[in-house]
This record gives structure tokens, C-alpha cells and sequence, in this order.
């Protein structure tokens, strides 16, 4: 296609944009060269994000609907056995059709066994072929997931526009922007920027969202997320960081180079798994973002209530939505026939074989939870909830330790799940921003009157009346106590 043909073709899009939706066919008829339509319908699908143009189900284009999307999302279910399709063909490509079994498994199992206790001892993670491709079988579902959970949070308050631009920083095999893209409707133009360094992880994104969406129109940098330069006439409505922070040598460096390109109106969206390190990484890089600088402030879930006050604790908080279904490359990949050497392979030393690798169909290679930890950030000061604590009402977390053995009125969000193991009373972590030791409500006796603790979501704000303080010295924590004389109202703001 030459560069002539290309101009004319925006030349007719542009005028006939504000007149009546654009068909290839009829565009053919006003250039001179008379081309085929089929030429011209594929030129407006690569001009289509730079003229704002969304192609429609009829395969003409229009221009972008202004304002919010509006959401449907109602949770994910499944990993879309379409794009388990599209790996399996990755997988049968590279090791044939029987890809799980002998040596070929054995490889991608010690490769996940490997990944594994990198992150577990938060190692330096390099992603060749096989490793990119373990990686893809193992967290390309709760990936996916994940990132639809948290995008829900600004898909709710009419914070997503239909005509989006993202920036994802260390887009790995394309789990995020595959939620990303499912997330929202089809009539939303979204333009992707995937920075993403490793090879064979960027081989996996390009195949992964070869079919991701008519209006979604994805740009891969092969680049470090450190040297990465956005162009300065670009800026994004939307900043990705899924799954990185870990990875960085500097995660706030990175996160501050990049906070210049995030629209006023933007938001900065933050994920890591939710086991202990990652998940208290991720508030570490938060707190020294949005609370020592004043570019950016916590939109959700970590909501300070207090001007003036930010957390200290350890931070460790994370979400946990519904189990997926198992896919079934997963279960393929747990079941398959071991190989006569796999008892060398992966595995930390110093352990028996049975101990390192477990029997086919154990469970080691599924990977269905929903865990994670998130945080979103946003430069114009919004918050999810809009609430600020009033000293003469509740009692300030910061100063519980005068409050030690009575009873008080308190203002806190809800940052997790039970905690509570087996019969154990239900355990649940809070927070107000301003505490510098982990709290926890402690439902002894459950009443009419302070069920919302057990009922409410994860991030929601609660108010306590009657709750009573305690300190525990083994969990060097504190212990709100919920019993028969207190209430506990989820607040409406």
C-alpha cells in the first residue's frame, strides 16, 4: 500500500467522519485509482485509532461515542477456552501435540516449579521459551481475571471513557491486556502500549492478541520498563503495572519516570500477587508514591481517613475473589505422564523426590485462585469513597494504644477475607491510614447488629460503635473486638 493511497484514504475518512459512517466501498469509489475495497477497509483499520474511528459490527466505522463506559462485568467465571486454544497452539507448536507428557512436560513443570520459588524468594526472573510458555499455563487465567477486578473499581463510578489509551508496563504474555480488552465493550476504541523486554514473553502477548478485538489496537516495545521513553506528545488514561513491581530493581523510580505521561484525569493501577513479600512491596511503592510526594493519591482500597495521617504498618493486604474453573491446559499439564528423569528436574535441595514433585494429578500445576493485592492511584485526588474521619466521632488508629481496654467508636475499611483459621472466631484486617501497627476486628458474636463486618466487601468502610480495644502481645497487633454490645454499619458514601 502506498503512502498516496494511505493519505487519500484519511483524507475521505476525515470528511465523511462528521457526515454518515464510513464504508470502505464507498471511499474506493472517490479515489481515483479506483482500489479494492478490501484494500481500503484494511487501511481504515490501521488509521482507525489514530482518526478515533471504532469499527462497527456492519464493518463500516464511526467516530468513538464520547463518555463512560457502561459496565456489565459480573465477575469471571473461566479463562475463555478460545484464548486456551490459542496457547495449546503455542504449546503442540513448539513440543508437538502430546506437549504435557515426558520430557517436554517434565520441562515446562520444573520451569513453573522455578518460577515459583524465584518469586517466592523474590530472585531476579528471566523468561526463556519454555519458561515464558510455563509461565503462560500456569497465570495467564488468574491474570486475566484479576485485572477485571480492579478495573471494575473505575468501571463503577463512570470512571473508564470508551475512547482509552494504556500504557502496560511489563506486559508479559498478555493476561492483563486480554482482561483488559474482554473488560470493556466492543464499541470502546482502546489504543495499548505493551512494554514489555523478553523475547519469547513477547512472542506469547503477539500471539495471545492476534483476535483480542476489532477496536483493540495493541503496540508491543520490545524495551526495559527502566528505558522505555513515552513520546511527549502521549499520555495515557490508564498506567498498568500487573505482576512487575516485584520484578524491579526500583519499582518507585519506575513507577515516578512514567507518572508525567498519566492524564489528570488518569489512574495508575497497581497488581501483585497477594502472598507476603509481593503484597507488601506493592504498599511500600504506594505509600512512598501517594504519601511523600503529592503526585498522585489512593483512589481505592487503602482509603486515608485522616488529612494529614498515612500508614506505617506492615501492609499486607489483598483481595480474594471466586476460584476459576480449571482450565483444562492446566489439568493436561498436572496430569501428564512424567518423564524417567523429572525426579532431577526443579525442585530445592535437600528434599526427597516425593517431597519435590508431587504424583500426577496433585494439583501443583492448577492454578485457579483469585488472590491479589492492588492499589489504584489517581492524580486529580478522587477516592472511591468519599469520607473524611471527624476526631470527635471515632477514634483515630494511630492513637489506639490510649484507647487499650475500652470501648470506642472507630471509621475503618475493610482489607480482607477472614483470616481466621478453622473454628477460630472470624478474623478481619483494618485500616483507617493512619495506623502504625496492624489492626484486626474480631467478630466473638455475631448479632443483627454487626453483621455488615462479615457481610461487607473487600475496600467497603465500615463504621464501629461499642468496639472494644485490645492489644495482642503474641501478634504484637491490635484487636478490635466485635461482640454482642457492638454495632458494625457498612457506611453509604
Amino acid at each position: 500500500m502506498n503512502d498516496e493511497l494511505r493519505q487519500k484514504v484519511r483524507d475521505n475518512a476525515k470528511y465523511l467522519r462528521n457526515v454518515r459512517p464510513i464504508d470502505a466501498d464507498e471511499i474506493a469509489e472517490y479515489v481515483e485509482s479506483q482500489p479494492h475495497p478490501g484494500v481500503v477497509r484494511q487501511i481504515l483499520r490501521e488509521e482507525a485509532a489514530s482518526l478515533g474511528l471504532v469499527e462497527r459490527e456492519d464493518r463500516t466505522f464511526a467516530p468513538v461515542e464520547e463518555g463512560p463506559i457502561t459496565p456489565t462485568f459480573r465477575g469471571v467465571e473461566a479463562f475463555p477456552p478460545e484464548y486456551g486454544h490459542r496457547l495449546e497452539d503455542l504449546l503442540v507448536g513448539k513440543f508437538g501435540v502430546d506437549w504435557q507428557d515426558g520430557e517436554s512436560g517434565d520441562e515446562l513443570r520444573a520451569a513453573i516449579r522455578k518460577l515459583k520459588e524465584d518469586y517466592y524468594w523474590n530472585n531476579p526472573v528471566e523468561y526463556g521459551e519454555t519458561a515464558a510458555l510455563g509461565y503462560a499455563v500456569y497465570h495467564l487465567p488468574d491474570n486475566y481475571a484479576v485485572v477485571q477486578y480492579v478495573l471494575d473499581e473505575l468501571g463503577e463510578e463512570g470512571l473508564l471513557d470508551r475512547d482509552l489509551r494504556v500504557l502496560d508496563v511489563g506486559a508479559g504474555v498478555g493476561g492483563p491486556a486480554l482482561g483488559v480488552a474482554d473488560y470493556l465493550p466492543e464499541d470502546a476504541l482502546v489504543r495499548y502500549d505493551a512494554v514489555e523486554p523478553s523475547d519469547p514473553a513477547a512472542e506469547v502477548f503477539d500471539h495471545m492478541l492476534e483476535d483480542a478485538g476489532r477496536n483493540f489496537h495493541a503496540e508491543r516495545h520490545r524495551e526495559l520498563a527502566e528505558e522505555f521513553e513515552v513520546p511527549e506528545d502521549r499520555e495515557y488514561d490508564l498506567l498498568l503495572f500487573a505482576n512487575v513491581l516485584n520484578e524491579l530493581d526500583d519499582p518507585e523510580a519506575v513507577v515516578r519516570r512514567y507518572l508525567d505521561a498519566l492524564a489528570e484525569d488518569g489512574a495508575l493501577l497497581a497488581i501483585e500477587p497477594a502472598d507476603r513479600e509481593t503484597a507488601i512491596g506493592l504498599r511500600e511503592v504506594e505509600r512512598a508514591i501517594a504519601d511523600e510526594g503529592d503526585e498522585v493519591s489512593v483512589f481505592s482500597p487503602t482509603l486515608r481517613l485522616w488529612p494529614g495521617e498515612r500508614p506505617t504498618d506492615r501492609g499486607w493486604s489483598f483481595d480474594v475473589k471466586p476460584d476459576l474453573e480449571v482450565p483444562g491446559f492446566q489439568r493436561r499439564l498436572d496430569e501428564g505422564e512424567r518423564g524417567p528423569d523429572a525426579g532431577s528436574r526443579g525442585g530445592a535441595g535437600g528434599a526427597s523426590d516425593a517431597e519435590d514433585h508431587p504424583a500426577p494429578g496433585s494439583g501443583e500445576f492448577v492454578n485457579a485462585d483469585v488472590q491479589f493485592a492492588y492499589s489504584i492511584l489517581r492524580p486529580d485526588g478522587r477516592r472511591k469513597l468519599d469520607f473524611t474521619a471527624d476526631a470527635d466521632r471515632v477514634a483515630k488508629m494511630a492513637e489506639m494504644d490510649r484507647h487499650v481496654t475500652q470501648r470506642i467508636d472507630l471509621a475503618a475499611v475493610k482489607l480482607s477475607h477472614s483470616l481466621a483459621e478453622g473454628d477460630a472466631n472470624p478474623l478481619f484486617k483494618i485500616g483507617d491510614g493512619s495506623e502504625s501497627e496492624d489492626h484486626f476486628a474480631v467478630l466473638t458474636r455475631e448479632t443483627s447488629l454487626n453483621r455488615d463486618l462479615k457481610r461487607a466487601d473487600y475496600g467497603d468502610l465500615l463504621s464501629f460503635e461499642g468496639v472494644l480495644a485490645l492489644w495482642n502481645d503474641d501478634e504484637e497487633a491490635y484487636n478490635l473486638v466485635v461482640d454482642e454490645e457492638t454495632i458494625v454499619d457498612a457506611v453509604p458514601v
